[in-house]
C-alpha cells in the first residue's frame, strides 16, 4: 500500500508541476509594446575628427624632450564630440552629444538609443556632425518608411562608408 501511495504522490507532484509550467508559459500575457506602436533602434559608433592640427617641432623643442619622446611632429590626440539629431515626421525626437571614450578622449564615441513611436507612415531624418567647428551636418539621411505595429526599424551608422544604414 505504501508503494502505491508513493507512486500516486509522485504523479500528483508531477501533474502540479506540469500545470504550473503550462499556465505560466502563456499567462499572464506579456505585451512588449503598447497597441499600435513601433520601435526605432539607433546605433552609432564613430570617431570624431581630431581637435587641433599637427605641429612640427623645431630643434630647440626636440632637444628639451627626453630621447624616447623625440618625434618630428606633435599631434593632438583629443577627438571632437559627435552631435546627432533625429527627426520623425518633422519633430525633433532626439538630439544627443556623444563624448569620445578613452583616457585622453581619443577613442570612438558610441551610443545606442531605443525610441517607441506610433506605427504607420513616417518620415525619418537623421544627421550627424563629427567636429564641433562644423557649421552643417556632413552625414545625413532621409527616408519615408511604413512601420507596422510592433515592427522594429534599426538605424546604424557605417563608419567605413560614412553613411546611415536602415534595416
Amino acid at each position: 500500500m505504501s508503494e502505491r501511495l508513493r507512486w500516486l504522490g509522485q504523479a500528483a507532484a508531477y501533474a502540479l508541476f506540469i500545470a504550473f509550467v503550462g499556465y505560466f508559459s502563456n499567462s499572464p500575457s506579456y505585451r512588449h509594446l503598447p497597441e499600435g506602436m513601433s520601435t526605432i533602434k539607433l546605433s552609432v559608433r564613430h570617431s570624431g575628427k581630431l581637435l587641433g592640427e599637427c605641429h612640427t617641432l623645431d630643434a630647440d623643442e626636440l632637444a628639451n624632450l627626453p630621447a624616447t619622446m623625440r618625434a618630428a611632429q606633435s599631434c593632438p590626440r583629443e577627438r571632437s564630440p559627435l552631435l546627432l539629431e533625429l527627426e520623425v515626421n518633422g519633430k525633433l525626437v532626439l538630439s544627443r552629444s556623444m563624448e569620445p571614450r578613452g583616457l585622453h578622449d581619443d577613442g570612438m564615441a558610441s551610443m545606442y538609443q531605443r525610441l517607441t513611436i506610433p506605427a504607420g507612415d513616417i518620415d525619418v531624418k537623421i544627421r550627424l556632425k563629427d567636429h564641433i567647428g562644423q557649421e552643417d551636418f556632413p552625414y545625413r539621411a532621409e527616408r519615408h518608411i511604413h512601420l507596422a505595429p510592433a515592427q522594429v526599424l534599426v538605424i546604424d551608422f557605417d563608419s567605413q562608408k560614412s553613411e546611415f544604414v536602415f534595416m
